[in-house]
C-alpha cells in the first residue's frame, strides 16, 4: 500500500496548471478556472500556435467557448 502523502502528491500534480496551453492535444479534457471556480469544463477542440487562445467544446448542448489566456483564467488537466 502506498503511503498517503504519495497519493495525495500525485492529484495535486494532475490538477496543476497548464502553464503553456500549446501543449495541450486536441481530445483533452480540461477544466477552465477563473478565480478560484471552475467556469468551463470540456475537450479541447483547438489550440492556437502561440498557446495564447483555446477552444473547448463544453459538456452537454453549449456551443464551444473561446479561451485567452490574456483573460487570467487558468486551465487544467481535468
Amino acid at each position: 500500500m502506498k503511503a498517503r502523502g504519495a497519493v495525495l502528491s500525485r492529484r495535486g500534480a494532475y490538477q496543476a496548471p497548464v502553464e503553456n496551453w500549446a501543449e495541450l492535444a486536441v481530445g483533452e479534457v480540461v477544466e477552465v478556472v477563473r478565480h478560484a471556480q471552475v467556469v468551463a469544463r470540456g475537450t479541447v477542440e483547438e489550440v492556437s500556435l502561440s498557446g495564447n487562445v483555446l477552444w473547448i467544446l463544453p459538456q452537454g448542448p453549449q456551443d464551444r467557448q473561446l479561451c485567452l489566456k490574456s483573460d487570467g483564467v487558468i486551465v487544467r488537466r481535468g
